[in-house]
């Protein structure tokens, strides 16, 4: 999976890589390629990705503009628990150094310079902290009996659904609202207010109540509970 294309290409991590006296930073990954496009760069650091954290899933976007370019490694699931700060830091950045691996940086503080081959970024997604919540017990369990996309196509304007559990920050908890339309992405409430529809994984209806995670690192637990009215029951 490396390529030492790169003349003098650096064996070292990015994580263990110091500026020196006079501020100069500079690293070559060793699988670093001059010139290659963004969809193969993307490709191969998402195949070195898998085969590097076997029981770690991800997600590679990318991403042009003016200033230059940008890979994102968004973690979806992994065994390890990242509840913790520390323990976020640690696995970010262990992450973050192998995709470091494909690109090179060149940079002066003191000059105000920075220079790389495309900018590196790991985040946590939404999708973890779910999958978090599954493996540690779900507050408000809900059978998924009814498949998000089933339910997009059930669901009518007309229907009502009713907020019976949220975090303690959400003030709309015993409030129930109509729905007046539904599109492919979002749902639209009476008083113009609207729901992005989540991700499969963050989804769970048993045909009445209706789960949908929300959780982050702050509350990994957190969710929406809603009970489901059709328009002939809300009648």
């Amino acid at each position: 999976m490396t390529d030492a294309s790169a003349p003098g290409a650096s064996v070292r991590l990015y994580s263990q890589t110091s500026h020196d006296e006079r501020g100069n930073f500079h690293y070559a990954g060793d699988a670093y390629r001059p010139g290659e496009p963004l969809d193969q760069l993307a490709h191969r650091i998402e195949q070195h990705l898998r085969a590097t954290f076997p029981e770690t899933s991800f997600s590679i976007r990318t991403l042009k503009f003016a200033g230059g370019r940008k890979v994102t490694a968004e973690i979806l699931d992994t065994p390890e628990d990242l509840t913790g700060r520390d323990a976020q830091n640690t696995f970010i950045v262990t992450i973050r150094d192998q995709v470091e691996r494909f690109g090179f940086t060149r940079s002066n503080l003191l000059q105000d310079f920075h220079s790389c081959s495309f900018y590196a970024e790991v985040t946590i997604g939404r999708a973890y902290w779910s999958a978090l919540a599954r493996r540690t017990g779900p507050a408000n369990p809900v059978e998924a009996r009814v498949p998000l996309a089933a339910f997009r196509k059930r669901l009518k304007v007309g229907d009502q659904m009713e907020l019976v559990a949220a975090p303690a920050w959400h003030r709309a908890v015993g409030t129930t609202r109509t729905v007046t339309a539904v599109r492919s992405k979002d749902l639209i409430f009476d008083g113009r207010t609207y729901m992005d529809f989540p991700r499969a994984a963050d989804f769970a209806c048993d045909g009445t109540m209706v789960r949908i995670s929300i959780g982050s690192e702050h509350e990994p637990q957190a969710h929406l509970l809603y009970r489901w009215l059709p328009q002939a029951q809300a009648a």
